[in-house]
Order: structure tokens, then sequence, then C-alpha cells
């Protein structure tokens, strides 16, 4: 197998890997987001919608908390897929440039 296959190879496996990776990252820091959160028996709601009539200092660290976990997944799944975009895009050009 030629070098340049195997160097193919891989750059797809970590595009896939990366892709699937940032997706599932995604996908649960959402999930997560919208999970109800509790403080001291007192229902806080989710991340991305606190629930009504509760007392702000009773839910602030258990929100903040799931707030916080919600965006560090999501952050890293939009990572993960600009990497897999960008190692694509930069391959493409590296194999443009051996076949001109």
């Amino acid at each position: 197998m030629p070098v340049s296959n195997r160097s193919g190879v891989t750059v797809i496996s970590l595009n896939k890997i990366l892709g699937v990776a940032g997706l599932v990252l995604l996908i649960g820091g959402g999930l997560l987001g919208f999970r109800s959160v509790s403080e001291s028996g007192t229902d806080c709601g989710s991340a991305f919608q606190p629930a009504g009539g509760i007392t702000p200092m009773a839910c602030d660290n258990a929100l903040n908390g799931a707030g916080t976990l919600t965006t560090v997944l999501m952050s890293a799944g939009a990572l993960c897929l600009i990497a897999a975009v960008a190692i694509k895009v930069i391959h493409n050009r590296a194999k443009e440039k051996v076949t001109a």
C-alpha cells in the first residue's frame, strides 16, 4: 500500500472519529441542558429553563454546575467537528498539490 493511501485512510478514520465524537458531545450536552436538577429537595428546573417561582439563591449552585457542564460538552463537540473539517480541508489541499 503506497504511503499516500495509508495517510488517506488515516485521515478518513480520524475524520469519522472526530465527527462522531463531536456529534455525541453536542447531542449529549444538549440533552444534559434539559435535564432537571435539584438542590436540597427543591426542583430547580434545567440549565436551559430554570423552574418558575424558585428562590434564586437556593438553586444557584445546581444551575451553574449544570450550565457549565452543558457548555463544556457542547464546546468540546463543536471543537471536534471544526477539527474534523479542518483536517479534511488540509488533506484535500495537500492532495491537490501532489496531483498538480
